[in-house]
């Protein structure tokens, strides 16, 4: 172990973390971390924070190489173990929260995790998961009542700068997918390079520190977001979940100017009855993705946000693809859809057919997607790497098509494509049309079978406030814009859509309770 300046390596290369503490250098006064509770911790003591527990982790035997499970909330603990862990040259491992324990056990073992730190929040999963682990070393982010608190051991160390040399060729983190039908999600490698690459390129100057709301898990897609305003100079305001009540208050409360929010959390947000009456003019960006987004209730966003809205479309396995910027919001395609933007740079596309051969422009067929900022593989499983990581080149899954001025348009999952009577039935277009009527607040659409043979459509519906769900009229309001044969067979009627551990629609959730 050496002790370096901040920032600096004596391999030449900068991991995301070292630039993340010489940016908190530079202000150490600054309140970087704001707590539902209020309580604020400053650019220092973060950075001292982030040293300390990286030389406790040294300290213990972790080594370059060795793997850090992380089963944490939206907390500040949760950020420093993340980064100390990286700091000392291990890879880590985010834990989604809403998993089971046998899951999460898979995950911890699969992942050759040589320790695992929880935090207080999810002290209840451990007790779910312990007798299941089989982990050399696990401690605690805070006081526990028998694992050892690694937090307070580590505030003996000092806080002085230490850098332990990583390549770009390193393991950063094994992330996951958010599961697949049969339950177990896939676990993927990815290697620090393409992560530090990334975030320079979404780190354009800005006119002052963004101040972002983290209303949504830091395991996920808030994780970067945090890491990109930190290295920006600004500040995170934490919450411990997704609340459209809460989030709205903190908007107000904290001048908030940065949000990131799937698809469904923004429907609740426009849906909340705070909103005309709070204060959003402090709003610069609010960024969506992670799942379908209704071109209606992007308009209702815009008429209450103005033109700030931002999106991203990507994978786990590939990190952001494409982006659409707010003048960019008027592009629509022949389904109706906005588009999801063009290739970020650094990323090619190109849409195929079933047998792998590049289609033409116009053409729908598979998303590939060549990127640095892909994943170097599934770990463990050569073989699925091999399906879906070919000569470079990701197989998303995605069905979609390309214009002619390069913007990609999406028309689903293949895995979410509905057969009726020979007919493909796409959930996404469907999903398109019932979001445009005036009484519906949210749905999702999907294939369910009957008598293990025939799939049939069905839709969850949300009502939209002071409306009641009218089924005839919504089957006549997709006949007239689509066809007798993308009506949903069954229309089901419910408070709220499920999410997954991720906030996207459960479609899954909604098959098992249904059936």
């Amino acid at each position: 172990m050496s002790d370096l300046r901040p920032g600096t390596a004596s391999h030449g290369f900068v991991t995301y973390t070292e630039a993340i503490l010489h940016t908190l250098a530079r202000h150490p006064g600054l309140p970087v971390i704001i707590c539902h509770d209020r309580r604020q911790i400053t650019a220092g003591d973060l950075r001292d924070s982030i040293h300390r527990l990286a030389r406790e982790l040294i300290a213990r035997g972790i080594r370059p190489g060795q793997t850090v499970s992380l089963l944490t909330g939206n907390t500040p603990q949760a950020l420093i173990a993340r980064y100390a862990a990286n700091l000392a040259g291990a890879r880590v491992t985010p834990l989604y929260d809403g998993l089971n324990a046998d899951t999460l056990a898979h995950l911890v073992d699969v992942a050759d995790t040589e320790l695992l730190l929880v935090d207080p929040t999810r002290y209840a999963d451990l007790e779910r998961l312990e007798p299941l682990l089989h982990v050399p070393t696990l401690a605690a982010l805070g006081p526990h009542p028998y694992a050892d608190d690694i937090c307070a051991a580590a505030a003996g160390q000092s806080s002085a700068p230490v850098t332990v040399p990583v390549g770009a060729d390193d393991d950063w983190c094994i992330r996951h997918t958010g599961g697949t039908t049969t339950g177990l999600p896939k676990s993927l490698q990815m290697k620090h390079g393409p992560y530090r690459r990334t975030l320079d390129h979404l780190s354009s100057p800005t006119d002052a520190p963004p101040r972002y709301l983290a209303c949504t898990p830091l395991t996920h897609i808030a994780g970067l977001w945090t890491d990109l305003v930190l290295l920006q100079g600004g500040s995170v305001i934490l919450q411990p979940a997704f609340d459209p009540g809460e989030a709205l208050a903190a908007i107000e409360r904290e001048r908030i100017t940065r949000l990131f929010l799937q698809p469904p959390l923004l429907h609740q947000i426009l849906d909340h009855p705070a909103l005309p009456a709070t204060d959003t003019s402090s709003i610069r960006q609010v960024t969506y993705g992670g799942s379908p987004a209704s071109t209606a209730r992007l308009r209702q966003a815009e008429n209450v946000f103005g033109k700030v809205l931002h999106s991203w479309y990507g994978q786990n396995e590939t990190l952001g693809l494409t982006e659409v910027r707010p003048e960019e919001h008027d592009r629509v395609g022949r389904h109706g859809q906005i588009t999801v933007g063009r290739a970020m740079p650094g990323v090619e596309l190109r849409i195929v057919d079933r047998h792998g051969s590049v289609l033409p422009t116009g053409s729908e067929g598979e998303v590939h997607a060549r990127a640095h900022s892909a994943m170097n593989g599934y770990w463990k499983q050569p073989e699925l790497t091999a399906r879906v990581l070919h000569d470079g080149w990701v197989h998303t899954g995605d069905i979609g098509y390309l214009d002619e001025d390069g913007y990609l348009f999406l028309t689903d999952r293949s895995h979410d494509t509905i057969t009726v009577e020979g007919t493909q039935i796409y959930p996404s277009e469907i999903e398109e049309i019932l979001t445009a009527h005036p009484a519906v607040a949210q749905c999702a659409v999907f294939g369910m079978r009957h008598d293990d043979t025939l799939e049939r459509v069905h839709a969850a519906i949300v009502p939209a406030n002071g409306h009641s769900a009218d089924i005839d009229e919504l089957r006549r309001f997709v006949t007239a814009r689509k066809s007798d044969a993308h009506v949903p067979h069954t229309f089901h009627v419910l408070k709220a859509i499920p999410l997954s551990g991720v906030l996207k629609p459960d479609k899954n959730a909604l098959r098992r309770a249904l059936s």
